[in-house]
């Protein structure tokens, strides 16, 4: 197969979709691998590496659209790109669509095959090409709030972990899934007061047992989410409903309780947030202020840890890959019901339930496409 990756373009995204290490492992399976001219910079990557590792380095992107059977990516495409992408052709990335009117109809209008990475399952219900990006966002959740709590950037002035005399800064983290438990590892390692909310008691449970008294949970309830969010200096937005909407659980008129220069760190954004007041912003201008406080909703945080981002999904999107051109998509899809999953647009029609149902367009079964 004719694998290609190009150089991701949107606002501050350094990631690439292969490392020259994995171009390794495609080109020793027998695949031919185009990768865009400056591709792996933002990764210290130079085309020499790429071509070391047996690639053929094309200047634009469009050569590699028109020519490559299967376009491999860490961001959805952007309008320039939907715009080059061809019936039949595979697309392998993260996509996103249940915010997304406008890629959603575009990548149907395409006729091309839409593999998502936040949708793909494993064994165990989990969503294991989203997880090391999650991780990577809840930690940097705590990074990018403690800054955005510096007076010079719009907070109130505090200090996570506080000091000694001075009582810390107090953290809700809103969900218990990966981004949840990284962003409240990170806080209360710094020293933070955390309070994770979530709704299962399973969850709650594995969370007392692992922080005991470094950090408490409570369950998520209306009254109860209120009161963390009102009492809280940094609010972690974390929650996620795979390939759906996230729920507005922050409402606004919860933002007229909060103190002043608090800050909210939306984690969720990609998937339209989990506050009310949250609109998508890019590492370029990440926050803005609402009544007095403090939004950080970069839509693309792993981006300025690209390197560490990159290998980290390169490490679980490449045996996909490897599969998908091996196989062929339809067999590979066929054979694996968890990379199934992942299919969300094929040959102008919706195969993901929950982008249907939340953009209100018909819904076709994935099984129908490999039938």
């Amino acid at each position: 197969m004719i694998v290609g990756t190009v150089k991701e373009i949107k606002n501050h995204e350094y990631r690439v979709g292969l490392t020259p290490e994995s171009v390794h492992e495609l080109a020793a399976s027998g695949h031919r691998v185009l990768v865009e001219a400056g591709a792996g910079e933002g990764i210290g990557a130079g085309d020499d590496l790429y071509v070391k590792a047996g690639a053929e380095i094309i200047a634009t992107a469009a050569e590699i659209f028109a020519t490559a059977e299967m376009i491999v990516k860490v961001k959805e495409p952007q309008a320039v790109e939907r715009a080059m992408l061809r019936p039949g052709q595979i697309l392998y990335t993260y996509l996103h669509l249940a915010p997304d009117p406008d890629q959603t109809r575009e990548l149907i209008a395409s006729g091309a095959t839409c593999i998502a990475y936040e949708t793909v399952t494993d064994a165990t219900g989990g969503l294991p090409l989203l997880k090391p990006m999650s991780q990577v966002a809840g930690r940097m959740a705590i990074q990018a709030g403690a800054t955005a709590l510096e007076k010079a950037h719009g907070g109130r002035g505090v200090l996570l972990g506080g000091v000694p005399g001075v009582l810390p800064a107090k953290v809700a983290v809103i969900g218990g899934g990966v981004v949840g438990f990284n962003a409240a590892q990170m806080a209360a390692g710094l020293g933070a007061d955390v309070t994770i909310l979530d709704r299962s008691p399973e969850v709650l449970e594995k969370l007392g047992m692992y922080f005991e008294a470094r950090a408490k949970t409570r369950f998520s309830n209306k009254a109860n989410l209120a009161e963390c969010v009102a009492e809280a200096d940094l609010v972690i937005g974390a929650v996620l409903i795979p390939g759906a909407a996230a729920p507005k659980l922050v409402t606004a008129d919860m933002l007229k309780t909060m103190k002043k220069g608090a800050v909210l760190v939306d984690v969720a954004i990609d998937q339209g947030g989990c506050f009310e007041t949250s609109r998508a912003t890019t590492h370029a201008e990440p926050t803005y202020v609402v009544d007095d406080v403090v939004h950080y909703c970069v839509a693309n945080m792993p981006g300025a840890v690209a390197r560490t981002s990159t290998y980290a999904l390169n490490n679980v999107t490449l045996p996909h890959a490897l599969r998908i051109a091996d196989l062929g998509w339809k067999e590979a899809l066929r054979r694996d019901p968890h990379l199934r999953a992942g299919l969300n647009v094929w040959d102008g029609k919706v195969t993901y339930q929950a982008v249907a149902d939340d953009l209100g367009l018909p819904y076709t079964p994935a099984q129908d496409a490999i039938a």
